[in-house]
C-alpha cells in the first residue's frame, strides 16, 4: 500500500488535468455539463485562474485575476506546458448562485460564498438555517464530485487518448 503522501504526490496531476479539462468543456462545450446536475442553469469560470509552469529548476506561478481579464496569458501557460491549479467558478442552479474556487491538486473547494438562507429570528430557527446551510453546501460538493466522476470516466477510457487529448491540444493552440 501506498503512503499517502507519496500517492498524493503521484496522482495530484488529476486534479490538474480535470482542472484543464473543466476549462476546455466549459469553453468549447457546455452540454455535457449541464447533465451532471438537472438543475442547473450555467457554471462559468469566474474572475480568477491560477497556472503553474515549472522551468529547469523553478517554478512559476502565473495568477489572473479580475473582471475584465483575458485569458490569453493563460492560454500561452498552457502552450508553455503549465498546468491549471486553481479555478474559480460561478454557479447558478434555479434562483441560486454560488461562486467557489477548486484547487486541482487535492480538489479542496475553497471560498465558497453560497446563497443567502432565511432570517434567523427565533431561537427555534436555528437548527433549520443550519440544516439549509448544509444543503446549499452539499450542492456544490455533489456538482464538483458529479464533474470530477464524469472526467474520471473519460480520462479511463480509450476516448481520452483518441478524441479528447487531441481536441484539448488544438483549443490550447487557438
Amino acid at each position: 500500500m501506498l503512503d499517502v503522501s507519496v500517492a498524493y504526490d503521484r496522482y495530484k496531476f488529476l486534479g490538474h488535468e480535470f482542472l484543464t479539462w473543466l476549462w476546455f468543456i466549459m469553453d468549447v462545450d457546455q452540454t455535457g455539463i449541464v447533465k451532471t446536475n438537472k438543475d442547473m442553469v450555467s457554471l462559468e469560470m469566474d474572475n480568477r485562474i491560477v497556472l503553474e509552469n515549472s522551468l529547469d529548476d523553478r517554478v512559476e506561478n502565473i495568477r489572473i485575476k479580475g473582471d475584465d481579464a483575458g485569458l490569453e496569458e493563460a492560454k500561452i501557460s498552457l502552450q508553455k506546458g503549465g498546468v491549471v491549479t486553481e479555478l474559480n467558478f460561478s454557479f447558478k442552479s434555479g434562483d441560486y448562485e454560488w461562486k467557489f474556487n477548486i484547487k486541482g491538486e487535492s480538489l479542496n473547494i475553497s471560498s465558497l460564498k453560497s446563497p443567502e438562507t432565511g432570517k434567523i429570528e427565533k431561537n427555534d430557527d436555528v437548527e433549520g438555517a443550519v440544516l439549509e446551510k448544509i444543503y446549499l453546501y452539499a450542492k456544490v460538493v455533489s456538482l464538483v464530485e458529479n464533474l470530477y466522476n464524469q472526467f474520471i470516466y473519460l480520462r479511463i477510457s480509450n476516448k481520452w487518448d483518441d478524441d479528447i487529448v487531441p481536441r484539448i491540444k488544438k483549443w490550447i493552440k487557438s
